[in-house]
């Protein structure tokens, strides 16, 4: 098939153009939101081709993947095609709701005619989704192989932006944990969070390309992930595919991932801080976690069942 989508989450787009379609990626003359085109920091195939506004109004187009609202305008302004009605599309819902938790209608809640794919139950549940049919297809990871090596008595984090997503992506806490614990932060706008965490100083590692972020997550002993309210985090199933064992809290769909023997999940900052200190003293059983973390992400995460739910679900709206 030819698939219009655009590049919007680029973990997760990496392994969607990993499939066996063709992929048609907008691209604007300053890469903006609105076309991104091919990624920059990861290595995508040659099947994923970027496409001007104007080259699109003239592509054959199988079906449009939807992932923001105001992509219902640009596709048919910029190709005269209404989303639903002159081509079949499908609209992924990556995000948690933001507003109140159980009342927040989905914006597709009122079109029947555009099924709305979550990426995790948690979000299938938790989203007004109206007279919307959905689906869920949990997330697929490319295998960066076993990496881990934990020889950095320390704990990695990656998150973008921390201080403007704030309280969402949990940065009260990690920066709490990181007044006692060593704590490495991977990620963009590692700037603002030197001035709000100032003890925080030379642990900080700024916008690290994927190759090269992989390899230095698996130095450190283990992952933490103090998201609050957010989607399943790619960020934390690259790194239990990595092979390192796991800190997190027990909110959204984290239970689901990390089985008791790959970490711990706890919304008591306590009982994490305490297995943080065990795993910094005991690397063999900071790596023995680690072992089940990555057989779990492998099970069931990996590719072959993300592109074959995906492949199930683009031919039943195109049939």
């Amino acid at each position: 098939m030819r698939i219009l989508t655009w590049h919007v989450h680029g973990s997760w787009t990496t392994s969607f153009v990993h499939g066996t379609h063709e992929y048609l990626l907008p691209v604007v003359e300053d890469r903006g939101p609105d076309g991104r085109g091919r990624a920059r920091t990861w290595d995508w195939p040659a099947a994923a081709r970027e496409l001007s506004p104007e080259e699109l109004a003239g592509a054959d187009v199988d079906v449009v993947l939807l992932q923001r609202p105001c992509e219902l305008e640009l596709l048919e302004r910029w190709t005269g095609r209404r989303a639903g009605v002159d081509v079949p599309a499908v609209y992924v819902e990556h995000d948690t709701p933001r507003g109140p938790a159980v009342a927040t209608r989905h914006p597709l809640a009122d079109r029947g005619d555009i099924p709305v794919v979550h990426v995790t139950h948690f979000n299938r549940i938790m989203w007004d989704n109206g007279s919307a049919p959905t689906e869920v297809v949990e997330h697929g990871i490319l295998d960066p192989g076993p990496l881990y090596t934990g020889t950095r008595p320390s704990l990695a984090v990656v998150v973008n932006e921390p201080v403007r997503r704030g309280r969402i992506a949990g940065t009260d806490l990690l920066t709490t944990l990181a007044e006692d614990l060593p704590v490495d932060v991977y990620g963009m706008g590692m700037d603002r969070l030197a001035q709000a965490a100032p003890h925080m100083a030379g642990r900080l590692h700024e916008n690290f390309p994927q190759g090269r972020l992989h390899a230095a997550l698996g130095e450190h002993r283990a992952y933490l992930h103090p998201y609050r309210w957010t989607s399943l985090g790619l960020a934390l199933l690259e790194a239990m595919t990595i092979g390192m064992p796991v800190l997190g809290l027990s909110t959204t769909e984290a239970p689901r991932a990390v089985p008791p023997e790959a970490g711990l999940l706890s919304n008591d900052l306590h009982a994490l801080a305490g297995q943080a200190r065990h795993w910094l003293e005991d690397p063999d059983a900071a790596a023995a976690a680690g072992t089940a973390a990555r057989e779990h992400a492998l099970a069931h995460y990996g590719l072959d069942r993300f592109h074959a739910d995906w492949d199930r679900i683009l031919e039943k709206v195109t049939a």
